[in-house]
């Protein structure tokens, strides 16, 4: 049997700090844009725990299915505001950083529709979603809903 590293066990006072990180970040934006972003950072970075989550929290959040499972092809779908549009492609570019620097067409489309406390807020919450996608993929984490809102 593989032995799972609890990261909240493992390391709480930084993983305390991380939390509340994460919960600043995510309520620094409106709540339907910020549960689209870690969707489809989570997506991209294939973190089954978080994509299972967050699909969660949309939803109860009054996200809809079609929104929901158009978000993999989200740059072909018309469901989606050109403010939602501009922080999936900022989404895109800042956790496929590795793919190559292609981040300046999105940065232009941040600016037309975030200011710039929120280009850095959403910054950040894209920042605390690869972390938390991250954490979850490499300790091989696996959290039911119930079991997420305790920690």
């Amino acid at each position: 049997m593989t032995v799972v590293t609890d990261p909240f066990a493992a390391a709480p006072q930084l993983m305390k700090q991380w939390m509340g990180l994460s919960l600043a970040a995510q309520d620094s934006l409106e709540k339907s844009l910020i549960e689209l972003v870690k969707l489809r950072a989570s997506i991209v970075n294939g973190c089954a725990n978080c994509i299972n989550m967050h699909s969660i929290e949309a939803r109860a959040a009054g996200e809809t299915e079609q929104r929901l499972h158009l978000l993999a092809a989200w740059q072909e779908a018309p469901v989606y505001t050109p403010r939602e549009r501009a922080a999936l492609a900022w989404t895109d570019a800042l956790t496929r950083l590795s793919a190559g620097h292609t981040q300046q067409a999105a940065k232009e489309g941040l600016e037309a529709h975030f200011t710039p406390e929120e280009q850095v807020n959403l910054t950040l919450m894209i920042n605390v979603i690869n972390g938390w996608n991250r954490l979850a993929v490499g300790f091989d984490l696996w959290y039911d809903m119930p079991a997420t809102k305790a920690a």
